[in-house]
């Protein structure tokens, strides 16, 4: 079965960094785009980053671009988030996400949580 696995989150200092990774089975995982996704306490969960099946393509929440890195490593089907400059704001759970088949499919979440 699917499986999307995240880790990586932690408490960190303003400005600090973290890398997230989420470790993906149960599917082809070079086929098909991943994304990244975050849900703050009291807010809905909102698209970070994505990234297409080969990499070659990106796209970013306005609120992280130039923070913010997604890429992925197909054979080690992975897929990561690194953070930099990261804010108060960016406080959350961050979820990785996977469409296929008609299907949405999430990982468990990691908890990332900004704060001096």
């Amino acid at each position: 079965q699917v499986q999307l696995v995240e880790s990586g989150g932690g408490l960190v200092q303003p400005g600090g960094s973290l890398r997230l990774s989420c470790a993906a089975s149960g599917f082809t995982f070079s086929m098909y785009r991943m994304s990244w996704y975050r849900q703050a306490p009291g807010k809905e969960r909102e698209l970070v980053a994505i990234i297409t099946s080969r990499g070659g393509s990106t796209n970013y929440a306005d609120s992280v671009r130039g923070r913010f890195t997604i890429s992925r490593d197909n054979a080690k089907n992975t897929a990561y988030l690194q953070m930099n400059s990261l804010k108060p704001e960016d406080t959350a759970v961050y979820y990785c996400y996977v469409g296929l088949a008609g299907r949405d499919y999430w990982g468990q979440g990691t908890q990332v949580t900004v704060s001096s």
